[in-house]
């Protein structure tokens, strides 16, 4: 019967989402990008009747998930899939499988303000081998991170080119920021205090590999 719960199809990621702190519908979908709203519906149904989740009408009438504790208890068992998942599954094989929209918002939910110096930041990126998707946005002000696809119309701090597996390489802690440029796979113009920063304010993936090359 836990199998039935935890093995049905994109069950794991909901549960990972909702470990990670997502506790909306859009915030979910955002973070699950390849799941359809239809069945990403279904899923958190059947989360909810499973007594892994409740359902509660949150600020601005806006629907809110949380994990019982039921759900809580399974964070080890879903962590300890992606770091599996991370030692064992070729590396090279899974950065073939890329997807922007899920670094970024990942990113965005990992990103560490503390080494900036309390005022609003913009940070572009931009991936040139994409045909679409190639841009993006963080605006991070306080303890407050924004991800936009389109320009928010703040004046740039900081703009970023890479390829998206260069910026993913660095997100999983395969490589790093400064080995990235020393390679010239990594371009940072911009606040220098922010370039200098970089590695620490942007954090890495839960999932990372311990050690970057």
């Amino acid at each position: 019967m836990a199998a039935e719960i935890f093995c049905t199809r994109w069950t794991p990621l909901i549960l990972r989402e909702l470990l990670c702190g997502s506790k909306h519908f859009n915030d979910l979908r955002r973070g699950l990008p390849r799941i359809s709203p239809t069945l990403l519906s279904k899923r958190l149904k059947e989360l909810q009747l499973a007594g892994l989740l409740t359902c509660v009408e949150g600020t601005g009438g806006a629907t809110e998930y949380n994990l019982t504790e039921a759900g809580e208890d399974l964070r080890d068992l879903v962590m300890g899939l992606g770091f599996w998942g991370t030692r064992w599954i070729d590396t090279q094989k899974s950065l073939k499988n890329l997807d922007p929209s899920l670094l970024m918002w990942d990113m965005r939910r990992h990103l560490r303000p503390t080494p900036m110096p309390p005022r609003r930041y913009t940070i572009h990126f931009h991936y040139p081998e994409l045909a679409n998707r190639r841009d993006w946005w963080l605006v991070v002000e306080n303890q407050d991170v924004d991800l936009c696809q389109s320009d928010p119309g703040f004046e740039v701090d900081l703009f970023v080119e890479t390829s998206l597996k260069s910026m993913t390489s660095i997100w999983m802690g395969i490589a790093t920021v400064q080995g990235e440029m020393a390679a010239g796979r990594f371009e940072a113009t911009g606040d220098k205090e922010i370039v200098r920063s970089m590695q620490a304010w942007l954090g890495l993936s839960p999932f990372a590999q311990p050690k970057g090359n």
